[in-house]
């Protein structure tokens, strides 16, 4: 069987230094047929234009503009085509994917992992997928960052629901889900701003390889067959979920260096939906870059909601029901097969809980404490339903508790 092509992914926020990174991988000493797939978003394909004046044209290489094209929010049709006819050739040994500087890496790695796709062409048994590279623009990182500009180039994609996140939570994604962040422009930033914003990128994604570079040079070995890559790992290896697992063991994070914190708020007892659209939309402190967790909210009873917010963006949804709300056979047996569930199950509410997590900049914790305390639904009006009915969420309502 032949050995499957390996496949690196640049990402990073328009100038942060994808392109010469590109130039960096082209013009290297890594003695691979590389095929190199770029895009751009604007109507002139500026990154192609600067790679053909380079001269990257090359007899080993094979360059591919998908023009005008953005592997953005979305499954794209046209790079999974592109992604099969380049492996078809036969003589290609490693290809990297600059992607645009408003794309999301996380749909570019599924068009490469997951075997179905609209198209019906499987690419997992031809490609693997062994780095996502994110490249951060230290000179330019704290206006990206607080800006709070609108990523107006989301609306001419088409892509309506993208259209009020902010370049802060499109950098959070970029973070998030890498195995390697390259720290660029290190020579154009005091070595104490560049400390942190290392420890901020390190709260958001503590597992990924951190390089500082200057004009992203770098040895090929830190980003070409690196083996990193691992969907289920990367998944799961954001700084909001690593702070849940060590909340799990009453890990509480003293305040680091540069004013860099994180907590793990947590509640037994629900919260009443309308004080928390107040929270959520109104008093959330502009000093939380990242949150994001379950809650459980009295009007909902039977489901977790998922709350997260990156920057301006917010978003709260329903997630699953509660093992305290199925049938008790079911109950028993996830228990059963989960008994750590035993040891924090509450005899009336089962496993609801709150559990969300806040990591930011000179955050007041006992402001952002004391405002969600004053969300909750105390035992006693939750138990004899004494509050309002009324919801700012248009989902079913139910009141469940646990029993036979």
């Amino acid at each position: 069987m032949r050995e499957r092509v390996p496949v690196t992914v640049l990402t990073g926020y328009l100038g942060s230094g994808k392109t010469t990174l590109l130039n960096n991988i082209l013009h290297g000493n890594h003695g691979k047929k590389i095929a190199v797939i770029v895009n751009d978003m604007g109507e002139v394909n500026v990154d192609e234009a600067l790679i053909d004046r380079g001269g990257f044209r090359r007899t080993d290489e094979k360059l591919v503009s998908m023009a005008n094209g953005c592997i953005c929010c979305t499954l794209r049709e046209d790079l999974i085509v592109e992604l099969n006819n380049i492996v078809a050739d036969g003589s290609i040994e490693h290809i990297v994917i600059e992607s645009s500087g408003i794309s999301e890496p996380i749909p570019i790695a599924q068009s490469i992992v997951l075997p179905d796709n609209p198209l019906g062409i499987d690419l997992t048994n031809k490609l693997v997928l062994d780095a996502v590279v994110s490249i951060v623009d230290v000179s330019r990182f704290w206006d990206n960052f607080q800006s709070g500009e609108k990523i107006e180039q989301r609306k001419a994609q088409g892509d309506i629901d993208e259209e009020d996140r902010d370049i802060r939570d499109l950098l959070i994604d970029q973070i998030e889900f890498c195995n390697v962040i390259l720290l660029n422009k290190c020579d154009l930033l005091e070595n104490e701003k560049i400390n942190k914003i290392e420890q901020l990128v390190r709260k958001l994604q503590p597992e990924a390889k951190i390089i500082r570079t200057v004009q992203a040079k770098i040895d090929l070995k830190d980003i070409l067959d690196t083996k990193l890559f691992d969907m289920e790992k990367i998944s799961y290896s954001s700084g909001w979920l690593k702070e849940l697992e060590l909340g799990f063991q009453d890990h509480v994070p003293e305040t680091e260096e540069y004013g860099i914190s994180s907590f793990v708020y947590r509640s037994k007892l629900p919260f009443d939906a309308n004080k928390f659209h107040v929270f959520a939309e109104r008093n959330l402190p502009k000093s939380v870059t990242r949150s994001k967790g379950f809650v459980w909210l009295a009007q909902h009873s039977d489901f977790s909601v998922l709350f997260e917010t990156a920057g301006n963006h917010k978003s709260i949804s329903p997630l699953t029901y509660w093992i305290a709300t199925l049938p008790k056979q079911e109950r028993n047996q996830i228990i059963k097969l989960n008994p750590n569930l035993r040891e924090s199950w509450h005899p009336l509410y089962g496993d609801r809980l709150t559990e969300i997590v806040f990591i930011g900049m000179d955050m007041d914790r006992e402001l952002i404490q004391t405002q969600l305390d004053d969300c909750i639904v105390d035992e006693e009006s939750y138990d004899g339903e004494f509050f309002s009915r009324i919801s700012p969420y248009p989902w079913e309502k139910k009141f469940a508790i646990v029993g036979d």
